[in-house]
């Protein structure tokens, strides 16, 4: 079931499954990504379980900005959409990447605002230094000059095709699900990426770990951490992903891996996905 909110300027777009609810889980979608795709976990998950999936402003149905995009922002989305879905109790969330790094911080700033949190893959990024400022900001001043733009595709099985090359562990149907979940038609045929591609320029402040596990560090409810067994994610951040950088941060923090999975875990092993969503949310 589709809905559409209005706040902050924009529309935003979000999906519900399962039972009408003042109190469902809120599910958050990572970079590039949409709201529909969490479909694989929904058809999995029970059907006693209310839903509602969101999409982030600039990604899948939920209006753009007029110009980039600021990581603030996804705060106080978080907190109106909390506001308007979850009016009578603390909030439920489940975050997969960048979904789940903007859950956590909300999570430490608004500790009474958030019962139980899942974290599938969101780990931060890594450490940066005051050096990098210079360089960064001019990086970013390059790229205002031209508009930023993604490949378009001939149709959906192209894009298909170029989504399981980077995830093979993904079946073909999914893959082709999820291309139509990405894209929408060109009027001049092909398809295009709903994803506004102003979210490819650099962010011109750098990120400020510190700042972040001093946010982890507050939250009070709480935290099953899930890593996919094969997760590049956990490769590539080296010493700053994974489980034990997070045990010295959150006080109440569970772990779990899934066997088969990469860092899209929810697309690629969506059973195991639900059954811990179930078992640590559904009962709360």
């Amino acid at each position: 079931r589709h809905e559409s909110h209005r706040f902050r300027g924009l529309d935003h777009h979000l999906i519900r499954w399962g039972p009408d609810s003042d109190d469902p889980v809120l599910l958050l979608h990572g970079y590039a990504d949409c709201a529909a795709s969490f479909q694989f976990v929904a058809d999995e998950i029970a059907p006693t379980l209310p839903l509602c999936a969101i999409d982030w402003r600039g990604f899948g149905g939920s209006a753009r900005n007029p110009g980039s995009y600021w990581f603030p922002d996804y705060y106080a989305d978080l907190e109106q959409f909390i506001d308007i879905l979850c009016p009578r109790k603390p909030a439920r969330l489940v975050g997969h990447s960048m979904g789940a790094n903007v859950a956590m911080i909300y999570a430490g700033v608004r500790p009474a605002r958030v019962r139980r949190l899942v974290n599938l893959e969101g780990f931060g990024l890594p450490h940066t230094e005051a050096s990098q400022a210079p360089d960064r900001i001019g990086k970013w001043l390059d790229q205002l000059r031209e508009p930023a733009e993604f490949a378009d595709y001939a149709d959906t099985a192209e894009l298909a095709a170029r989504i399981m090359r980077r995830n093979p562990r993904l079946t073909p149907e999914r893959a082709a699900y999820v291309a139509e979940c990405w894209s929408a038609p060109k009027a001049d045929g092909g398809v295009r990426l709903l994803t506004d591609p102003a979210h490819k320029l650099v962010n011109p402040y750098l990120y400020r770990r510190e700042e972040m596990e001093a946010c982890w560090r507050r939250i009070e409810a709480p935290v099953l951490l899930v890593v996919g067994a094969q997760s590049d994610l956990v490769a590539r951040l080296g010493g700053e992903g994974g489980v034990e950088m997070f045990r010295p941060l959150v006080r109440d923090l569970q772990v779990e891996q899934v066997a088969g999975a990469g860092h899209m875990l929810h697309h690629e092993e969506p059973r195991a996905i639900a059954r811990l969503i179930e078992s640590f949310l559904g009962d709360t």
